[in-house]
């Protein structure tokens, strides 16, 4: 068996015959070398995520644009092509099926990149709700997914894509070729960090990975460190901060559910029941997933949905939703199954030093 160290292109992957003819079938792992040093590597130089778990799906078609704007919170009227913007799939009660991003990849041509465990039902429900006419296909077995994030991401890019490479702006995308394959390379990420996307045929994944990790200034991360660097931004999990119960103007992505034109699930948002809001905590004693939330005078207003030690911040962070009539209050107590924790209600991102919006310079 392969060293932790690296392995590639791993677990998730089980399902899909197409990518486990490249892949080297371990469970992709929590950590490598270790989640701490992975997370400030990521901050500090790159790292590289093995996302192949994540589901795509294209549309294409005469009258695409209009069909898919019907389904989704994304204003694709403003959505030109080489341009990519995150929302969400609603049900009819407002309820989060999914976050997503589209990739406008000419008119009436996208792709919808989303969250794996959700890759069936958002495919079934989009097949079911779609107007007849787009042609909806699910290309995620034939699809890879690496993600290079860190500040000195560009340089590991350009070495990859050669001089002519220019990085595409924020939630940008540019398409290239690569081993003779096309390669679709995006600038969003879920770090915080300067960071690109890189989409290629499952069949020559585990060629890039490992191009990718004989880098100097590369080292994988795993699941574990993946989160922590997620969270110090306050970026939502699917399945933990975002879900059917709670809708994205409670998840606090109001400013994203502005489009005009209607779509599924827009009448339930402006009732707001419960709010998410941030928490810091002092020391490295972490509120967990499903912790309860408690007010000073000892009444439970909420639970909290993500929580982890904060390793560029160095003491705890989290996510909670609380009762809307609770939320502005300053401090609450997270009742733990070890006792109860301070936890004093802030503003996101925990983390501010983050590299994503910079503009990028090779070398």
């Amino acid at each position: 068996m392969e060293s932790l160290k690296t392995t590639p292109l791993t677990g998730w992957h089980r399902s899909r015959k197409a990518k486990m003819a490249a892949f080297a079938g371990y469970d992709m792992p929590i950590q490598y070398e270790g989640i701490m040093s992975e997370h400030h590597h990521t901050r500090q130089a790159v790292g590289i995520f093995d996302i192949c778990h994540m589901g795509e799906f294209t549309l294409r078609g005469p009258g695409a644009k209009d069909a898919l704007a019907a389904l989704v919170t994304q204003d694709l009227d403003t959505l030109s092509p080489g341009k990519c913007r995150y929302g969400f799939l609603l049900n009819e009660a407002g309820g989060v099926l999914d976050d997503l991003i589209i990739y406008c990849l000419d008119v009436d041509s996208y792709m919808l990149v989303v969250n794996g465990a959700c890759e069936a039902g958002d495919f079934a429900w989009l097949s079911a709700h779609l107007a007849k006419g787009p042609e909806l296909t699910n290309i995620s077995e034939r699809t890879a997914k690496i993600d290079v994030q860190g500040p000195k991401s560009l340089e590991v890019i350009g070495e990859l894509l050669g001089p002519s490479f220019q990085s595409p702006g924020y939630f940008n995308f540019r398409r290239t070729i690569w081993q003779g394959e096309p390669l679709l390379v995006s600038r969003t990420g879920y770090t915080g960090e300067l960071g690109f996307e890189l989409y290629l045929d499952a069949a020559l994944a585990l060629t890039l990975w490992e191009k990718l990790i004989a880098h100097p200034l590369v080292k994988p991360v795993g699941l574990g460190a993946r989160d922590t660097l997620r969270l110090e931004l306050g970026y939502p999990l699917y399945g933990q901060d975002l879900d059917t119960s709670h809708t994205p103007a409670e998840a606090g992505f109001g400013l994203l559910l502005g489009k005009k034109t209607p779509f599924i699930g827009q009448a339930a948002l402006a009732q707001v029941r419960e709010k998410l809001i941030a928490l810091t905590l002092p020391g490295r004693r972490s509120a967990r997933h499903y912790d309860t939330l408690h007010l000073p005078g000892g009444e439970q207003v909420g639970v909290i949905t993500s929580g982890s030690f904060a390793p560029s911040l160095g003491h705890c962070v989290a996510l909670a939703y609380v009762r809307a009539d609770a939320a502005e209050a300053e401090v609450f107590a997270v009742r733990t199954p070890r006792g109860d924790l301070e936890a004093q209600r802030t503003t996101l991102p925990f983390y501010t030093k983050g590299t994503a919006r910079m503009k990028p310079v090779a070398g």
